[in-house]
């Protein structure tokens, strides 16, 4: 039975991949399940191989666990596809997106054909694996795991104290003005010993007097 050897990386780390062998007459949920055996990851999420080209662009859909949406529109699913039935090139591509909820894309390219298996192997079959691969969640913010902020220990020393208010009601200042005091300055006399009044009334006789 003839091998495909598969290398499988990641869209957005580069840096991490493997390479997997599948047999031609087995399915594409065999080779979804064998790249998340070697990633860690649990396979259960709805996920969609694409028919691609070199430029990576995705083409017809094969997909594992559908929403109702890819169920209406009759999209093939992985585990009634054999690999053999898409294979037209020596360099075939597949676009991979494993969890649309929370999606990784990968780029799936067959690098060799491999006339015979190896004896005693069980395939699909993973040969070489560089790098780790993130985590499945890494990217889900969890509040439960949040350390507290000593920074914000500051608000403890803010915190209203009755004890500190002022008391308003001894304020007696009302800002009303007082009639008896409007009094008294209308009473009181200028620096040279005249009322408001006094001055202005000896000026007017002595001017009378100096005319006649």
């Amino acid at each position: 039975m003839a091998l495909y050897r598969f290398r499988v990386t990641f869209e957005d780390y580069d840096d991490v991949s493997r390479d997997i062998d599948v047999k031609s007459n087995q399915t594409f949920e065999d080779l979804h399940r064998a790249i998340h055996q070697s990633t860690g990851y649990s396979p259960e999420y709805s996920s969609s191989f694409y028919i691609s080209n070199d430029q990576w662009m995705k083409g017809e859909e094969i997909t594992y666990l559908p929403n109702q949406k890819r169920v209406d529109r009759k999209i093939p699913l992985m585990e009634k596809i054999k690999l053999s039935s898409y294979i037209d090139d020596p360099h075939q591509k597949f676009y991979y997106t494993f969890n649309f909820d929370r999606p990784f894309d990968f780029h799936v390219e067959l690098r060799q054909i491999i006339l015979n298996e190896t004896p005693g192997a069980t395939y699909p079959l993973v040969v070489r694996s560089a790098g780790e691969a993130p985590k499945q969640f890494g990217n889900v913010f969890n509040p439960a795991a949040a350390a507290p902020d000593e920074d914000l220990d500051f608000l403890n020393e803010m915190l209203y104290n009755p004890e500190e208010t002022e008391d308003f009601s001894e304020v007696t200042d009302t800002g009303i003005d007082d009639p008896e005091e409007e009094k008294k300055e209308d009473g009181e006399e200028d620096e040279f010993g005249f009322g408001d009044d006094d001055g202005f009334e000896d000026d007017e006789k002595s001017g009378r007097g100096g005319d006649y």
